[in-house]
């Protein structure tokens, strides 16, 4: 205590000479300012220069309060070395020579933020010189990552005064961070009845600052779409530095300023039978809950945004109107659209004349009224046999009588087709159509089919008949709109001609068949009948390849029944293996 005692004197004594001036043997260099982070090691250094040399030097290490009262926290000279006890500093400091004539170095470690003080180094040589240097260590803590917080509802453009927006909060953090607002990377500044912001400021128990900014702003519409956040700006050792919250963006209330309706479906044009859904929509947020759609050229109206019209038609074309009515102030904010529906009537055909015979000309129109530019093709058996709506015959034929189709398409619109059919009839004399062959051979008693196909109009008469004027009877017949076939079944009993007749108020056709009976086998009947024995000799004669060598010019068929009729006769039964 002695010592500290003595020091206190010899600060008195500094004080004095310092007012006469009489230190100039000694001359102390220290910096301005030492910097270092909580719970580091800081290293005070105090240069000196003195002419006496180091030997008897007594050195002291003082620290400076917040009410600026000067306390000892070291001595030493030639022979002690002590540490003031019951300081801040008695346990966590070191002191050190830097050389014989040079510096001491005050090391504290674990530095704190009441640590944040002027420090003294005061040196006094032999001679009664005193020499001091002043040094401030200045404490840093980097703070905690900043927070935002937006506000959880929406705020209204009709508020009259500036409403909170966020909150944006920085803790733990030495010396006092500072914080900037940003609106679209531009800083805020504080405008009267626009933009406020409010700062707090909290020393926390553990000396360390907290910092929190409340944004509060007269919202406008345009501000929907703007990002907003915090820079904060701190202090560490030799630098500053700046960190980012994240962006955020508000909610805006605004009424309605414009209203949209559109088509959503179909996509493209429309056309007769499709269903359309119309949407209407406002810009106001929150939409309006008010909104209806009406229909000015019928005036119907529908209330809701959506609206779905089924199998429209064209009556259904024309300017619909979405209305949007604010809740608050009644006001109406409107927008429209046009809708239009195409449409395709039904094709109707149409033939020149009252009928057409063989040999004349004649033309089949096709009509399909339409909104959109149309293609025409005729179809006739499922094939297309021309282009346009207008079909041309030069010269009339059985072939062209028959169904017509005309199909009638708007390109623009897939789906979009109409089609109309006629039954075209010739009017004409009977006309037969004639088989590949009308030689006939059949066997005795054998049956055959006979048929006849006869086109004309009127509906040919068709009656059959044999070469001696026999009337066959009635046969089976079937119409079809391409004309008639009529058929029989006929027994052959020798060889005969039928014809097959057709007539009508035009005129008369006919058809030959001539059927030639094969006599042959009655006559291997009639062999059977009156020589059994002699079946198996002619079965061997019909098989047996070679010909007769006795009658070299007459068909060996004729020889060998001949041969055998005779052999039979005489009961030469062996001759058969001969021939």
């Amino acid at each position: 205590m002695a010592v500290r005692d003595a020091s206190y004197l010899l600060f008195g004594l500094f004080v004095i000479f310092s007012t006469w001036g009489v230190w100039a043997s000694i001359e102390v260099n220290m910096e301005d300012r030492v910097e270092v982070f909580k719970g580091d090691t800081a290293r005070i250094s105090c240069m000196f220069t003195t002419t006496e040399g180091s030997g008897g030097l007594m050195i002291w290490w003082f620290y400076v309060t917040n009410t600026r009262q000067v306390q000892q926290i070291y001595y030493k000279d030639s022979a002690v070395a002590v540490k003031e006890v019951d300081t801040p500093f008695t346990e966590r400091i070191e002191v050190n020579m830097t050389g014989t004539n040079g510096g001491v170095v005050l090391t504290i470690n674990d530095v704190q933020l009441l640590d944040e003080l002027e420090f003294v180094c005061r040196i006094k040589d032999l001679t009664g010189g005193i020499g001091e240097g002043r040094t401030n260590l200045k404490v840093f803590k980097t703070p905690n990552l900043p927070t935002i917080e937006g506000v959880q509802t929406g705020i209204s453009v009709s508020e009259d005064t500036p409403s909170k927006v966020a909150t944006c909060e920085v803790k733990n953090g030495f010396p006092k961070p500072n914080i900037t607002w940003y609106r679209n990377l531009t800083p805020l500044r504080g405008i009267p009845d626009a933009v406020e912001i409010m700062l707090s400021v909290t020393r926390e128990s553990t000396g360390l600052y907290s910092v929190t900014s409340e944004l509060n702003l007269k919202v406008l519409k345009e501000d929907k779409d703007d990002e907003f956040y915090c820079e904060v700006t701190y202090f560490v050792p030799g630098e500053t530095r700046m960190t980012e919250t994240e962006r955020i963006k508000i909610t805006v209330f605004y009424p309605a300023t414009n209203v949209s309706i559109w088509v959503e479906s179909p996509k493209g044009k429309i056309k007769e039978g499709d269903s359309v859904e119309l949407h209407c929509v406002d810009d106001g947020n929150p939409p309006s809950s008010y909104i209806g759609i009406n229909h000015l050229e019928s005036g119907i109206s529908f209330d809701g945004n959506i609206r779905l019209l089924q199998n429209v038609t064209r009556l259904d074309s024309g300017v619909y109107e979405c209305t949007s009515t604010d809740t608050d102030t009644f006001e109406e904010t409107k927008g429209s659209t046009s809708v239009f529906v195409n449409y395709l009537d039904p094709a109707v055909v149409k033939l020149d004349s009252d009928a057409v015979a063989v040999g004349d000309p004649f033309e089949v129109t096709c009509n399909a009224l339409s909104s959109l530019k149309t293609q025409t093709v005729w179809m006739k058996d499922g094939q297309q046999i021309a282009e346009g709506h207008i079909l041309k015959v030069k010269d009339a034929s059985y072939d062209d009588a028959g169904t017509y189709t005309c199909v009638v398409t708007a390109p623009e619109i897939e789906g979009m087709d109409t089609s109309s059919s006629l039954l075209i009839n010739i009017l004409g004399s009977p006309e037969i159509v004639r088989p590949d062959s009308t030689e006939i051979e059949a066997s005795y008693e054998e049956t055959v089919d006979l048929s006849c196909f006869v086109r004309g109009l009127p509906t040919p008469v068709i009656t059959w008949t044999t070469s001696d004027g026999k009337d066959l009877g009635t046969a089976s017949e079937t119409v079809t709109e391409n004309g008639i076939e009529s058929g029989i079944s006929f027994k052959v009993t020798s060889d005969t001609t039928v014809f097959c007749n057709a007539s009508n108020d035009r005129g008369i056709d006919s058809l030959i068949f001539n059927i030639k009976a094969s006599e042959f086998l009655l006559l291997l009947l009639l062999l059977l009948l009156v020589f059994p024995v002699s079946a198996l000799c002619v079965l061997l004669v019909l098989l047996t390849p070679a010909p007769s060598l006795l009658f070299p010019f007459v068909p060996s068929l004729i020889v060998r029944v001949t041969l055998l009729f005779i052999f039979t006769l005489s009961g030469g039964l062996q001759l058969c293996y001969v021939l």
